[in-house]
């Protein structure tokens, strides 16, 4: 992070990457990351081949360096049928012109972390997606014990909707991945078995309410002596009567 001391002020913007941007951006995926991307993905990203990408600049960087990434986000587009949340989403299966972004990397040098980058590169990616008629939402993997990504996403309110067991295989060891979902245009998530119960018992907890309600309503004008119910009706049609020749009477005032 950026020292506190110092009396450099971050400017930070936002830009497509570039081709000219492509060895600081592999080298930044080396620092960061413990999977290792082939030299295509790179090329992919700088010239835009299928993945649609962000960058974050520094214009007032004290060095110079002035273009130089110190963020990215990397995304691709995913047809909602081929994707593997597909069974995540409600909506009719017959339109196979929906979609999904997938965010494929994510990520911030050390001295501008904690500055806002990481949620305004995110933030970026959830207007892309919105901008898209058919795109039902934003999904990403997050490793099981990268603690502080899985915090990040939930505060970026996506859905943690999945475990995936032995996901990732890293230096001869398996590690479980998370799945996390941001809905856009409408999109949704089926109702669990959970959910079903618990909209269930919400609907008759309510229904039942409402008849105890009526049964009480009931039982109390039976108690009533018959002749105050008739004193009270009486008092009823006297007191709609005044209401009516006050009405006029204000009319004629006017």
């Amino acid at each position: 992070m950026l020292d506190s001391s110092s009396t450099h002020s971050p400017t930070i913007v936002y830009r497509p990457i570039r081709p000219s941007d492509l060895d600081v951006l592999e080298q930044i995926h080396i620092a960061l990351f413990p999977v290792r991307y082939e030299r295509e993905f790179f090329l992919d990203v700088v010239h835009g081949r299928g993945i649609v990408s962000w960058g974050a600049i520094d214009i007032n960087r004290p060095d110079g360096r002035n273009d130089e990434l110190i963020g990215f986000v990397t995304t691709r587009i995913i047809p909602g049928k081929d994707s593997e949340i597909e069974d995540l989403f409600r909506y009719n299966a017959s339109r196979n012109d929906l979609c999904l972004v997938y965010i494929l990397t994510l990520g911030v040098v050390d001295d501008y972390r904690c500055l806002g980058v990481a949620s305004s590169l995110v933030q970026e990616v959830i207007k892309y997606a919105a901008s898209i008629a058919s795109c039902r939402g934003v999904y990403l993997h997050v490793i099981s014990y990268n603690q502080p990504a899985i915090n990040f996403y939930k505060k970026m309110l996506f859905r943690l909707v999945r475990k995936l067991s032995h996901f990732y295989y890293i230096r001869g060891c398996h590690y479980d991945s998370y799945l996390f979902v941001y809905y856009v245009n409408g999109g949704r998530s089926p109702c669990s078995p959970l959910e079903i119960v618990t909209a269930f018992i919400m609907y008759f907890r309510g229904f039942l309410r409402m008849l105890v309600s009526k049964l009480q309503r009931t039982e109390s004008n039976k108690n009533l002596p018959r002749w105050y119910r008739c004193k009270e009706t009486n008092s009823l049609l006297v007191n709609q009567n005044k209401r009516i020749i006050s009405a006029d009477d204000s009319c004629q005032h006017v």
